[in-house]
């Protein structure tokens, strides 16, 4: 853990916490403001640990495992403060499909570990969670006006869409991992 894309998951992970309070404690002034700050700073985490990670040749087992989880718990917060907000448009049908994708897929993982199977990212999970990183931005912000919320619900049906297509892409390539039989 001693190098510095490990070091930037774990920021991400300790601002969860604070990006947390900020999105439900509605006393603290602009606290979506300061929630949408850290929610990005936690974005740009993620994208400069990846990037130094393969640029340096600095991938980790470590790095591997806590990566995605560490964007799992970002975007999974997100919606769960999304889904106590009574004024927000994310629907918690569309929060409860997200993070059950994030549950089965993490399953599928360790199924696949079990099998000495290692499955890399693949392109359709990368997009998916970009869009759910801009779509959580601009439900942060909480625009309220009627042009963003067309944007806001664009955007949430997006994540939903992605999230369901990235999982069926994600099981069908790897669906080896779901048989019974030896892999070799």
């Amino acid at each position: 853990m001693n190098n510095i894309p490990n070091k930037l998951t774990m920021i991400r992970v300790i601002l969860i916490p604070f990006f947390v309070i900020f999105m439900l404690w509605k006393g603290i002034p602009h606290n979506n403001v300061i929630a949408a700050v850290i929610f990005i700073l936690a974005c740009i985490t993620d994208y400069l640990d990846g990037y130094l990670a393969r640029k340096y040749n600095e991938t980790t087992t470590f790095g591997k495992f806590m990566d995605p989880l560490a964007d799992k718990l970002l975007v999974c917060s997100a919606l769960i403060c999304f889904a106590a907000d009574p004024n927000c448009v994310m629907p918690v049908w569309a929060a409860i499909i997200i993070i059950a994708r994030e549950f089965i897929i993490s399953g599928f993982r360790l199924v696949a570990v079990e099998k000495g199977i290692v499955i890399a990212a693949n392109y359709w999970g990368k997009v998916k969670t970009v869009v759910q990183m801009v779509m959580s931005i601009v439900l942060i912000f909480d625009f309220s006006c009627s042009y963003i919320a067309v944007i806001e619900w664009v955007l949430v049906w997006a994540a939903v869409a992605l999230t369901i297509i990235s999982l069926i892409d994600y099981i069908y390539k790897n669906r080896i991992v779901l048989s019974d039989k030896e892999i070799s």
